[in-house]
């Protein structure tokens, strides 16, 4: 009956659903959430998102993926359209950096240091949204439809 019970709660109001993804993501999630019955989370584990957002066994407040092939399963039914890719670790992790995050990067935080924002963080913000090498190129002169 827990099955059932949980589904029409989850189903009934609003609900926000996030992928998390970094290393070691669903053991610094579950960490995070605490204990599933937010009761004992109140008690073992006040601090965590159970204890503080949850009620009960069943209105826990949160749901955090089992293992990493649940949140596989689950990540592809919430959102059918993302491609689930390994996170790079070690020495990949260090190339993809080098190769794609650090030249952006430190022209902003260069460009940064000459323009002495009063918000650096929200300037560099802004500078990296509108120098995203890879965001669509846009073509700006109009385009013209052939006759049929």
């Amino acid at each position: 009956m827990f099955f059932p019970n949980l589904t029409a709660y989850m189903s009934s109001g609003p609900l926000v659903t996030m992928i998390l993804a970094r290393h070691k993501a669903i053991s610094y999630w579950k960490e995070l959430l605490g204990p599933s019955n937010s009761l004992v989370a109140k008690e073992t584990h006040p601090d965590s998102l159970r204890a503080i957002y949850g009620t009960d066994d069943l209105r826990n407040g949160l749901h955090g993926s089992y293992d990493f092939a649940a949140a596989e399963r689950e990540v592809r039914f919430m959102f059918p359209e993302v491609i689930v890719e390994p996170i790079p670790v070690g020495q990949a992790a260090k190339d993809y950096l080098n190769l794609y995050v650090t030249p952006t990067l430190l022209k902003g935080l260069t460009e940064l240091c000459k323009q002495k924002p009063e918000d650096p963080c929200v300037w560099l913000a802004d500078w990296l949204l509108k120098n995203n090498p890879n965001k669509p190129k846009l073509c700006h002169h109009p385009v013209v439809e052939e006759p049929y």
